[in-house]
């Protein structure tokens, strides 16, 4: 697999993952697993765009 392909996979998963633990969080009342699913959120979508960008340069 490309390594564009990998990053924006693998980035769409941590958003995924992130979006869970940070409604687990809201849920549960539990501000650091809250916190800890948004930045992981942000993380994957960073991860995305730099698979995206990747793919326009065309490494």
């Amino acid at each position: 697999m490309k390594q564009s392909t990998e990053d924006r996979t693998t980035g769409k998963i941590h958003e995924i993952r992130g979006a869970i633990r940070q409604k687990a969080g809201e849920l549960t009342k539990d501000p650091d697993l809250k916190a800890d699913g948004a930045v992981e959120k942000v993380a994957g979508k960073v991860q995305s765009i730099a698979g995206k960008i990747e793919k326009a340069v065309g490494k």
